[in-house]
């Protein structure tokens, strides 16, 4: 039992056995003004006396709620014993408001939690954008590669196919270096539904050169392909965002090879730069998708950015398209 030491001035405090790292023979320290004889609340003290130190707490109910050996006062829930501290949930009878491991902690797994919910809605939003992107620009590749007079009115006008080429870079640069312009709406929607007219009817220029059924393939192998790697993309724990400048000096590489095709062209010259552009193009698709994603990789977009996000993935899209019909078109010439 721990011994008390009467102070003059008033008060009491445990002596030598009372309160942990108060060695022998060292006296207590002196109490409060008004503080009566011993009614200790510390590990070492007898159970039943109550600290008076806390309003509202009167004595031989136990001290402050958490002491070893003291009773808590009466409609006292102790928190669950797996938590290290604070308070239970506001309750009659209960000390407290809320309880918490660690005020720190909750902050952040309700700022993930918020973040989280974010970027939920921002990939819902960039996928409803890109479908119907991608419905509005495969409808008019429709168009012109199944009507005849639409085919005619391609072969008789091809100067409307690069106004549509001078549109697309008007509106990829505006886009992609005005954040204004792709983050203010309804700005954003406009730039990106003017773009996406414009790409589709270039896009239907290109396919009215080739055969209704190889332009049938290509967007089959298309879909096929663009889906599993979506699906890799969210389901891989690689991180593919990290990539970025060697997926960038491989982009330059392929624009010089691209350059040196107008010169050396041919068959399997054809072959080669479409087999490598529809693999480049595939891993931009990972690259941008995981961009999106967000969450573990080392990279990702703003939620802010949705229209920017949706214009990358369309454009890989659209560029795997493009090398898989010209593949299929120069592997099918006699």
């Amino acid at each position: 039992m721990s011994t008390w030491q009467n102070i003059p001035g008033g008060g009491y405090y445990p002596g030598p056995e009372g309160y942990p790292g108060n060695p022998p023979p060292q006296t207590g320290y002196p109490g409060y003004p008004g503080n009566p004889p011993p009614q200790g609340g510390y590990p070492g003290n007898p159970p039943h006396q109550g600290y008076p130190g806390y309003p509202g707490n009167p004595p031989h109910q136990g001290t402050y709620p958490g002491y070893p050996g003291n009773p808590a006062p009466p409609g006292f829930v102790a928190p669950p014993a797996s938590l290290p501290y604070g308070h239970v949930p506001s309750q009659p009878g209960t000390y407290g408001s809320s309880y918490t491991e660690d005020p720190m902690q909750d902050e952040i797994k309700r700022f993930q939690f918020d973040d989280a919910v974010i970027r939920q809605v921002f990939i819902r939003k960039v996928y409803s954008l890109l479908m119907l992107q991608l419905l509005i620009t495969f409808a008019i590749i429709a168009l012109f590669s199944f009507n005849e007079k639409a085919k005619l009115f391609a072969n008789k006008n091809p100067s409307l196919m690069y106004v549509c080429l001078i549109v697309t870079f008007v509106m990829i640069i505006c886009m992609a270096c005005c954040t204004n312009v792709r983050r203010k709406v309804p700005t954003n929607y406009i730039f990106l539904f003017i773009f996406t007219f414009a790409e589709g009817t270039l896009l239907a220029f290109v396919a009215s050169m080739h055969k209704e059924q190889h332009v049938l393939m290509a967007v089959g192998i298309t879909i096929v392909i663009c889906f599993a790697l979506t699906l890799f993309a969210f389901q891989t724990k690689f991180d593919f965002t990290s990539f970025g400048p060697y997926l960038f000096i491989a982009a330059i590489i392929f624009m010089i090879f691209g350059f040196l095709t107008i010169f050396f062209h041919g068959q399997i010259m054809t072959i080669v730069y479409s087999s490598i552009g529809a693999l480049l193009f595939s891993f931009y698709l990972v690259y941008d998708t995981q961009l999106m994603i967000g969450n573990k990789h080392k990279y990702s977009l703003s939620p802010e950015e949705y229209v920017f996000a949706t214009l990358n993935i369309y454009l890989d899209i659209v560029n795997i398209f493009i090398y898989i019909l010209n593949l299929i078109g120069a592997s099918s010439r006699d």
